[in-house]
């Protein structure tokens, strides 16, 4: 038990930046902290903290050790969770990843999901970098398109639709283009994606990706939140989501082109570790995303 002590220890310390911070959260003195964290140095043979007057902050050697007791210390978790009488109540810290454009899709739920488990302290990191949930301690993650790490379960959540669209101004002063080959008169809003670093394509038409896509002149972003904001600046054409600018086309912000050139698109799911205990907590997550994100 010594060592677990100065497990839990040494990853409150790291966690809130200081021996008096840890003690207060592990209702314990500073003095007893910083003894758990030495003794525990002293096992293993090498310096985790560096200290300093006001704070102490992790070594390299600290910062890898600490991201593997941080798992270990989450499994210990999920495991009393499985033993405790309370384990029917979701309870403890969610983490969970997804896309920068998601935000527009799981943030008008989560209010309902907090309400629903006022025990879950929920981590909600909108990345487009693409997470290995096993290494980075990620309970939960939405991700769309070919799912091909065979470590992870997945549950199917709602299709999307990509649609293109643009302001009345631009389009006023430009023209409505009447076919996928009228583009090449158009400036286009394009989206890189930041994993594979390649330009989104845009399936219209037959199928085709890209297919007869000629624009004029070309504007290029990494995130799609500025692929929608230069579309509300009037900038050209943007190709993008149907949840991302639901708001923008129901006040007439954005107006849609070539609708019935733009094919149904792809679909999120929620994926986590197949290794892992499924915890109440990723359990009541998912079957309220699959709930409210119904798959068609």
């Amino acid at each position: 038990m010594d060592k677990l002590t100065g497990l839990i220890a040494f990853v409150r310390t790291a966690d809130l930046g200081s021996f008096v911070a840890a003690g207060r959260a592990l209702e314990v003195s500073a003095s007893a902290v910083g003894k758990a964290v030495v003794r525990l140095e002293q096992e293993l043979g090498v310096r985790l903290l560096q200290r300093s007057t006001r704070r102490v902050s992790l070594t390299e050697e600290g910062r890898l050790f600490h991201e593997r007791c941080r798992r270990i210390l989450d499994d210990l978790e999920d495991a009393q969770a499985m033993l405790s009488a309370a384990m029917q109540q979701p309870r403890g810290r969610l983490r969970v990843s997804a896309p920068v454009v998601t935000y527009h899709l799981l943030l008008p739920l989560l209010p309902e999901f907090l309400a629903q488990h006022p025990a879950v302290e929920l981590e909600v990191d909108f990345n487009d970098r693409l997470v290995d949930l096993i290494d980075d301690g990620v309970d939960v993650a939405l991700r769309s398109g070919v799912l091909p790490d065979s470590r992870l379960v997945s549950r199917p959540l709602r299709p999307y639709r990509p649609l293109l669209c643009a302001s009345p101004a631009y389009l006023a002063q430009r023209g409505v283009p009447g076919s996928v080959q009228a583009l090449a008169e158009h400036d286009g809003i394009r989206f890189r994606e930041p994993n594979a670093g390649k330009l989104q394509e845009w399936t219209l038409g037959d199928g085709t990706a890209d297919a007869g896509v000629h624009l004029r002149r070309t504007l290029v972003f990494n995130n799609m939140e500025a692929v929608r904001g230069a579309a509300l600046g009037g900038l050209g054409i943007g190709h993008m989501p149907d949840f991302l600018i639901r708001e923008p086309l129901a006040h007439g912000a954005l107006l849609t082109v070539l609708e019935h050139e733009t094919p149904p698109g792809g679909r999120f799911h929620a994926v986590w570790p197949s290794s892992r205990h499924l915890s109440p907590k990723v359990r009541a997550f998912v079957d309220f995303l699959g709930q409210r994100l119904a798959g068609d």
